[in-house]
């Protein structure tokens, strides 16, 4: 029987689900949604099952899932989940508008969820209702946000070691030695999600992949399908996909660069003043600089994360702006076209969670435009011993993030409450191990 759309204007991707669905084409249905550090976690539904429970109740998971750590550690601490409230299910809504097939298995569909409580609430929990909860916020103001996401990431051996010896950035050469695998990425990631490009980066076997710049939400999806499908090529290639900041001291680190504008309609609100930044453009800079050593935590939620932070990096050091300037922490780039025109904030890391990288970076942007002050005037040259550093570790991050009223307002407090108790449970793991360098150093010296 021809199923029939429920919905006054149901999007292209809707449509096609629904015509795949009535011809048989699709045998399963990938029901998706992210935990707190960005992984990929759904569950797999038989497709003759699927569309009467995505229009009905969801599909029903323990919230655990939304309460552990990056080995998959339960924290009890958690004020929105934990032992006490039994650790309840929670139900993914699939958003049948973000339906794909899957490139590397034929007759399978993905689609990535809302994740709702009982009484059909957006748990606190799921990083994509805080996504969503943040453009609302900043609808009331008048805009909407597109961005364009930009993600580094190493192709590894198995073993975690370097299978190439070149470190060329822009490379023909080098991506011709990253054969297959690198034409296998571009096909699938082109199949899968906006894709606008793969590059060779700064270090041996690092990809650049950049996503087509679009709407907020629709960036975000695209970025987490991004590293689940570079995953899954890299696996089938006997290889490795480490999102990993930092893996080698000696080499580039991995970043997740975004590319932010504000519109108004169908008019780019960004807009040039004179071959100037103008007033909206102005008070978002100044948003994202007074709460930048705030929201660090939400692009750097791992120890590692804080090791790109150093000179002559190309990731930034310093609470800084300036225009297109790589060693600024936000770059303000002015084209010819006023719908290119954006601001660039280079502090995050490339294994952030696409949902709270992107919503925390949108908080301090609505905190600008409420407040209304203009940031110091943009500074030129090498900044890298400019301004305030940015947070020296995962634990000053944390402190910092859980003390900004006003983003907590913003983003949600008891969202940014309970992230910032699973970023913990990473710093304290840190902080009680002792490291081989730690005895290297001072075993025979103490």
């Amino acid at each position: 029987m021809t199923q029939t759309v429920d919905r006054r204007n149901p999007s292209a991707a809707e449509l096609e689900l629904l015509r795949l669905l009535d011809e048989g084409a699709l045998r399963e249905i990938e029901v998706a949604w992210s935990d707190p550090f960005g992984h990929a976690a759904g569950k797999r539904i038989p497709a003759s099952t699927f569309l009467a429970r995505a229009r009905g109740t969801g599909f029903a998971f323990c919230e655990a899932a939304l309460g552990w750590n990056v080995d998959g550690t339960v924290i009890d601490s958690l004020r929105q989940t934990n032992w006490e409230s039994g650790y309840p299910d929670v139900r993914a809504v699939p958003d049948l508008a973000t339906f794909r097939t899957l490139p590397w298995r034929p007759g399978v569909g993905h689609v990535i969820s809302d994740v709702l409580r009982h009484g059909g609430h957006p748990s606190p929990l799921d990083p994509r209702g805080v996504l969503k909860r943040v453009l609302s916020r900043l609808q009331t103001l008048g805009y909407t946000a597109k961005i364009g996401v930009e993600l580094e990431f190493y192709l590894l051996n198995p073993d975690g070691t370097p299978f190439q010896e070149d470190i060329h950035a822009y490379s023909l050469e080098n991506a011709n030695a990253l054969d297959p695998i690198l034409s296998d990425l571009q096909d699938t990631l082109g199949a899968f999600t906006r894709l606008e490009g793969v590059q060779t980066e700064y270090g041996p076997g690092q990809v650049e992949a950049n996503l087509v710049y679009t709407d907020a939400l629709e960036a975000a999806d695209d970025s987490v399908r991004l590293k689940y499908a570079a995953k899954e090529v890299a696996r089938r290639h006997g290889k490795v996909a480490t999102f990993m900041p930092k893996p080698f001291s000696e080499h580039s680190g991995s970043s997740g660069h975004l590319h932010v504008s504000l519109w108004r309609g169908d008019q780019p609100a960004f807009a040039a003043d004179g071959g100037n930044e103008n007033d909206v453009t102005l008070h978002a800079i100044a948003g994202l600089l007074e709460h930048l050593p705030s929201i660090t935590l939400f692009g750097a939620h791992s120890v590692n994360g804080y090791r790109r932070f150093v000179a002559d990096s190309f990731a930034p050091a310093t609470v800084t702006w300036s225009r297109d300037n790589r060693s600024a922490a936000v770059r303000s780039l002015i084209e010819d076209a006023p719908e290119a025109t954006r601001i660039e904030l280079r502090t995050g890391g490339a294994d952030a969670n696409p949902y709270w990288l992107v919503a925390s970076a949108l908080a301090a942007v609505i905190a600008g435009l409420e407040a209304g002050r203009r940031p110091p005037l943009a500074e030129g040259g090498n900044l890298y011993g400019v301004g305030t550093p940015l947070p020296e570790s995962l634990g000053v991050a944390i402190a910092l993030a859980t003390q900004d009223d006003t983003i907590g307002e913003i983003l949600g407090v008891e969202s940014v409450l309970d992230f910032a108790a699973i970023a913990q449970s990473e710093w304290v793991e840190y902080s009680g191990h002792v490291s081989d360098w730690e005895r290297q150093r001072y075993l025979s010296r103490s």
